[in-house]
């Protein structure tokens, strides 16, 4: 098959272009960063919130599979449109090219959560998002996967990042709301299988997948694990949220400074399947890889 991975010199990107290239596909990785682009992968420049850039490599390809997104963990540089202009106007645009490029297969990766009506802006633009996947004209499958780990992510680093925000400097660690968030993390290396599978396998088309790893984590345990890998001793203290709100809000209105009121919203609710559906592609959540054992501590 002729796939197109828009996105596909990112985290999950890099590993997917490898996977599908490895199961003998002809394989495009569609960034604005071709010198990034994985070995035996071709490369095409392009930006999704230009139609024109991306048109020419969308056309003929078999399947496409949009991974272009920014982080939900830190404000994007131009502020919380920009959620808007590349969830949603992007893959509206990556749509617009598949329908007139012939495209028979679209996989896209959404987030748990995804609400056109939700209270952040990349939850609201990721809602969007799916609606626009749904009316096209192909075969659709969307993921909504828990936050995803693994070398060259940034969901480890984003708490020790989290700290110096907080605490710079000092083995106390207040935690906005004590670190109750769930999440439900998910190794990139238990993921991309499954992605694969929905190019390669027609059965899978006009399903919403929810993704999730095998254990559910706070934040607070998820800090642990870290710190506990590192050796490093913490002191986790809670920070009542209505000071983490008023914190973020203020620190957030500072150039450069990488969270605001959309990133404390999204502390506030939990990042967990209902139900997860790895076992629709025939995975065992007591075979797959847990952040601890990531992290060397199992």
């Amino acid at each position: 098959m002729k796939v197109l991975v828009a996105g596909g010199t990112g985290f999950i990107g890099s590993y997917l272009c490898r996977a599908l290239a490895d199961g003998g596909h002809e394989v495009t990785a569609l960034s604005r960063s071709p010198e990034d682009t994985p070995e035996g992968v071709d490369s095409a420049v392009g930006d999704v919130t230009a139609y024109d850039s991306i048109e020419p490599a969308v056309d003929g390809q078999d399947a496409v599979v949009n991974l272009v997104a920014l982080s939900p963990l830190f404000e994007p540089k131009g502020g919380n449109e920009m959620h808007d202009r590349i969830h949603r106007g992007g893959t509206e645009n990556l749509v617009r090219a598949a329908e007139s490029g012939g495209v028979d297969g679209f996989i896209q990766l959404s987030a748990l959560g995804a609400d056109p009506d939700g209270d952040t802006a990349y939850i609201r633009a990721k809602g969007q998002a799916e609606a626009i996947v749904r009316d096209g004209e192909f075969d659709w499958t969307i993921f909504r996967p828990s936050v995803v780990f693994g070398e060259g992510g940034e969901f480890v680093s984003f708490t020790k990042r989290l700290k110096g925000m907080f605490a710079p400097g000092v083995p106390i660690y207040p935690l906005p709301g004590g670190g109750r968030t769930r999440f439900q993390p998910i190794h990139v290396e238990d993921l991309v299988p499954m992605l694969v599978a929905a190019v390669e396998d027609d059965d899978h088309a006009g399903e919403t997948y929810e993704i999730g790893g095998p254990d559910v984590l706070t934040l607070r345990e998820v800090t642990t694990l870290v710190y506990e890998a590192e050796r490093t001793g913490v002191r986790i203290v809670p920070l009542p949220m209505p000071l983490a709100r008023l914190g973020l809000t203020v620190l957030g209105a500072i150039p450069g400074f990488p969270m605001g009121p959309d990133q404390y919203r999204s502390l506030k609710f939990d990042n967990t399947t209902a139900d997860n559906d790895v076992g629709a592609f025939g995975v065992d959540e007591d075979e797959m890889t847990t952040l601890a054992e990531y992290l060397g501590l199992e």
